[in-house]
């Protein structure tokens, strides 16, 4: 098989009239070729940081969507299932990932649970990570969240770390906020990226002691713009990546957006398209091919490059995507789930007050960090209740791997006015989580999603809508197209009932992850993601 086109050679910065040559599934020529064909071949594109199931679609579905955008290939971390079901729910994501030709890069998630502040359906300790590090299907060790272990060196996290060391994977970080000594001693210990940035002096000062920038702009931390102007400079040590992306914001595009975000901002194409295929490559030693003869044929075929707007997407020569249509084989697979608490009660997420003040967090668009603020209390019958004229709503996390009793605080800016919405996507530990106007609308969101053995839902006093996620409680059987319409429309559900917020629902999943700062819930209390440890609700 042959492909004309304008050919980008990102490594040697140069584009040729050429003519590339396929035969059984890798490059065997590339040559120039003098034609009058008005399209752009590139390399694929890789999203070099991801959690394929904040899709809250299983891989073979996912895989779907993301070729029509001309990705060919994701470096995936799956501490989302894992945290529900363990190393059982990592090789589940690799087997359904090989089910398609989409080139699936999974990690040995280190950190499940994420802490031990909160109520995860598993844990993969040192061991496990040995076993899965030596399994050639994992290429790296997953995002070390634990950076305070790092830090103090407690000896399971340096376990996990120096297995990476010995199969010689690479370790990737997970330090929004760390900087000064903290952060060197991090890098120290063999970590080698962070998605985590947020400025881009916090960026630039990770990239000066070595470490590997990527630019997250997903569905709900969105860093694109505090990071861009870094690489202009920078682009040899940089990646651009989604850590999450819902349904409905992958089929709008992928990381062919962020090229084109980047181009029209005046960056050299070159360097873009090395931070978007280049650099993820080398750095986690995929085999996906870069356009040179023996190379993988794993390449897209673009408009322009302006918009990077796919026409071909081939992977290993095959032809998997062309002008916005999967081509895709539906693959068959096995729900697995844990859902093992019963139904609750509305006297369950009341608050008896022994103070007028309380802890809130504060909620922020587009970003996973939270604030800590006090604020007076809102008290009815003798119990501690939401505020919708200052939008300080009731919220809960509800252990979902047994019966116990659910965890209360409070949250600024979901802007409910009415009803409660809640998912079973609540990252790292997936336990249900819920913000709502009062207890009953609460309580009736709980229950919708522990009837369904997980999803996420809104509820009010008229009506009640749930999507359904029965694989794990966090991803759908369903098509990318069909959760994509039924997520849009929920999330328009959840915005009639008064939230302001972007994409309410990939926000309320990040409200329970302790492992970003600065106020967040767990299953088991109020903590502190600064000082690492409970903090009470009431101000005394």
């Amino acid at each position: 098989m042959k492909i004309l086109g304008h050919i980008v050679d990102v490594l040697n910065k140069r584009i040729f009239k050429g003519e590339i040559t396929i035969e059984a599934g890798r490059i065997s020529a590339v040559e120039t070729m003098n034609h009058n064909v008005d399209q752009y071949i590139i390399p694929g594109f890789v999203d070099a940081h991801i959690h394929i199931e904040s899709s809250m679609l299983v891989p073979s579905m996912f895989a779907k969507i993301a070729v029509v955008h001309g990705t060919v290939a994701t470096v995936s971390d799956p501490h989302e299932i894992a945290n529900v079901m363990g190393v059982e729910g990592v090789h589940f994501m690799i087997d359904n990932g090989k089910k398609v030709p989409f080139k699936f890069n999974f990690g040995a998630p280190s950190c499940v649970p994420a802490t031990t502040f909160e109520s995860a359906g598993a844990t993969i300790d040192s061991d496990a990570i040995r076993t899965l590090l030596a399994n050639p299907d994992i290429k790296y060790l997953a995002e070390m969240m634990n950076y305070p272990g790092v830090l103090f060196d407690d000896p399971e996290v340096l376990k996990k770390i120096g297995w990476a060391k010995h199969f010689n994977k690479p370790v990737d970080g997970h330090a929004p906020g760390v900087l000064g000594d903290d952060i060197s001693k991090y890098i120290a210990a063999g970590i080698s990226t962070d998605h985590e940035c947020f400025t881009y002096e916090e960026g630039l000062e990770k990239l000066q002691k070595g470490m590997k920038i990527l630019i997250r702009e997903g569905s709900a931390a969105k860093n694109f713009e505090a990071l861009i102007d870094l690489l202009p400079e920078h682009y040899e040590n940089m990646m651009f990546c989604s850590d999450d992306k819902h349904p409905d914001d992958l089929i709008l595009g992928h990381i062919n957006q962020l090229c084109a975000r980047a181009v029209a901002k005046g960056i050299d194409v070159f360097k873009v398209l090395q931070a978007a295929s280049v650099n993820p490559v080398k750095h986690y030693n995929l085999d996906v091919g870069l356009l040179h003869v023996g190379d993988p044929a794993d390449f897209a075929v673009v408009e322009d490059l302006k918009d990077f707007k796919p026409v071909k997407t081939f992977i290993n020569g095959i032809l998997v995507a062309e002008n916005g249509v999967a081509h895709m084989p539906s693959v068959s697979f096995e729900n697995i789930n844990n859902f093992k608490c019963s139904q609750k009660s509305v006297s369950d997420f009341k608050i008896k007050p022994t103070s007028e003040k309380i802890r809130v967090i504060e909620a922020l668009e587009g970003q996973l960090v939270t604030n800590e603020i006090i604020a007076q209390a809102t008290i009815i019958n003798d119990n501690l209740v939401s505020n919708t004229h200052q939008d300080i709503l009731k919220m809960t996390v509800v252990n979902r791997y047994k019966d116990s009793k659910p965890a209360v605080a409070f949250i600024k800016n979901f802007g409910l006015k009415e009803g409660a919405i809640a998912s079973s996507v609540g990252h790292d530990s997936h336990n249900i989580i819920a913000v709502g106007v009062d207890d009953d609308s609460i309580c009736k969101a709980v229950n919708l999603l522990i009837e369904n053995q997980g999803g996420i839902c809104a509820v009010s006093s008229t009506k009640e809508e749930v999507v359904p996620l029965p694989v794990a409680g966090i991803m759908s059987d369903q098509a990318g197209e069909t959760l994509g319409k039924q997520y849009a429309e929920l999330t328009k559900t959840a915005k009639r009932l008064g939230s302001k917020l972007h994409s309410p629902y990939m926000t309320l999943s990040f409200m329970a992850l302790l492992v970003i700062p600065e106020l967040k819930l767990s299953d088991k209390g109020l903590f502190n993601g600064k000082a690492f440890t409970f903090t009470p609700l009431e101000v005394s």
